[in-house]
């Protein structure tokens, strides 16, 4: 039994927040119900038959017959003994919703949602799970509350039954996630907060081992994300959220069977994770990137794309669209959205360092879907803001926002954040006016129309920092990463 009166320690300011949070949930939400079962799993990590080195079986190769993108032979490749039915696949859908995170899983009529991007892609993922004749969801994981994952969630909850909600349960408050719990609540959904070493009853068949977060958070948001592990037969995949390298090191010291064929890079392959040995433990196959086109990041960051690239095929949505694996336990395809020519491409092998790293066969089939339509609704439309994050300085302490457009903007209730949110100073009564920039400064000073003064000290990371501009509806505006 999850019981959220049962919070876990939280160090520095995490606590603070940690309260606050928890009082607001406990207000709105009336009732909480477990639907995770505990496997002792933080003592000993069960190994999946996935272990590195367990078997050096080459990828094989099938030809398919069917048009639909379907394989209709994934079935006869079961185990004789597997223990999951020989007619049912696994289908794990990673939407391109622009820069956010959003992943539909299905498996015998029951359906699991992680993440919904942010609030102007909600209407396009509930087109897409009902083009897939979803009308209830069993599922809905929120892996951390920043709005690139939780902005569309009201509109799976109220467009969808949804019989379980599973939280990080490390709040945010910002508006978007009140407004999620409330509407939890008006829908009186079971909200349950996910703890490393336990696993989600999807499916008998299906393992849903949770990760992370662990008894103590962190005062990232970011490494607070619920990662999970899923495992069906020989093949598994490993859904990372915002996660970094933080949160790498511990899943590693944790003792935790880390390898698996799909990797969901965590952080959009920021350079704040996908650590070198993170990256070998887990030894994908396929590493899927969740990204938007354009985007002001600077995601996937080049020397980690650089990484998964060495011993994987990357897929990102920004390039190929939505991705979709399918699996029946023994082998796998791989369909993307985009494939330019829309013909059928076979590989012979994986990439060279991960044909060691699972027993599963891989098949790759990339082809433009009969109904793109709907998903094209989930796709990235963004554009830079007229107010913008126009520079950083890490080591002088200030940023700068700057009003590009032909009339002045107010910056009331707008907030700058750092990485992971550790920071947030929220804009008073002031006005940007046109083709003007504005300087906030670290430290103690007068605030002038220009001016204006952060009274704290240090923010920035010299090693390496971002800054994130949220308008006032929680809204993220604008990035700049140094």
């Amino acid at each position: 039994m999850i019981n959220l009166t049962k919070p876990r320690k939280a160090s520095g300011s995490g606590l603070l927040r940690w309260i606050i949070g928890l009082i607001f949930v406990l207000i709105v939400i009336a009732g909480i119900n477990a639907g995770i079962k505990d496997d002792s799993l933080a003592e000993e990590p069960q190994q999946t038959a996935q272990q590195a080195g367990d078997t050096d079986l080459e990828a094989q190769v099938r030809a398919e017959e069917t048009a639909s993108g379907q394989d209709s032979g994934l079935a006869e490749n079961n185990l004789a003994n597997g223990g999951y039915p020989a007619d049912e696949n696994l289908t794990v859908h990673f939407l391109d919703v622009g820069q956010g995170d959003s992943i539909f899983l299905e498996y015998n009529g029951k359906a699991m949602l992680v993440d919904a991007g942010e609030r102007n892609q909600g209407s396009g993922i509930s087109a897409y799970l009902h083009e897939h004749d979803i009308s209830g969801i069993d599922y809905v994981v929120a892996t951390h509350p920043h709005a690139d994952h939780i902005g569309g969630m009201d509109e799976i909850l109220n467009g969808f039954q949804v019989e379980h909600f599973i939280d990080s349960g490390f709040p945010q408050t910002s508006k978007t996630y009140e407004n999620m719990l409330i509407t939890i609540d008006e829908k009186n959904i079971p909200f349950e907060v996910a703890e490393k070493g336990e696993e989600i009853e999807f499916d008998p068949a299906v393992d849903v081992e949770v990760l992370n977060p662990g008894p103590e958070y962190s005062d990232d948001l970011n490494e607070n994300s619920v990662v999970l592990k899923v495992s069906y037969g020989e093949v598994s995949f490993l859904l990372m959220g915002d996660a970094g390298l933080e949160t790498e090191e511990n899943l590693m010291n944790a003792g935790y069977d880390l390898d698996s064929d799909i990797l969901k890079v965590g952080h959009h392959a920021s350079r704040s994770g996908s650590g070198d040995e993170f990256i070998s433990a887990v030894s994908p196959e396929i590493s899927v990137i969740e990204v938007g086109a354009d985007n002001d990041y600077g995601h996937p960051h080049p020397e980690v794309l650089e990484r998964l690239q060495k011993v994987s095929r990357v897929y990102r949505t920004d390039l190929d669209g939505s991705i979709v694996v399918t699996t029946d336990g023994s082998a796998y395809t791989v369909i993307a959205q985009k494939a330019g020519s829309g013909e059928e491409v076979i590989e012979t092998e994986p990439a060279e360092s991960g044909a060691d790293s699972s027993s599963a066969s891989m098949i790759i089939k990339e082809n433009e879907p009969e109904d793109a339509e709907v998903e094209e609704n989930v796709a990235s439309s963004s554009t830079k803001s007229i107010v913008y994050v126009s520079d950083l300085s890490l080591q002088d302490e200030w940023v700068e926002i700057t009003n590009k457009g032909s009339s002045p903007v107010s910056l009331k209730g707008w907030k700058i954040e750092d990485e992971g949110s550790k920071h947030t100073y929220t804009f008073p009564s002031c006005t940007l006016d046109s083709q003007t920039t504005l300087t906030l400064y670290t430290g103690e000073g007068t605030d002038t129309a220009t001016e204006l003064y952060w009274r704290e000290s240090p923010i920035w990371n010299n090693d390496g920092d971002t800054a994130y501009l949220y308008d006032d509806s929680e809204k993220l505006v604008d990035v700049l990463e140094r």
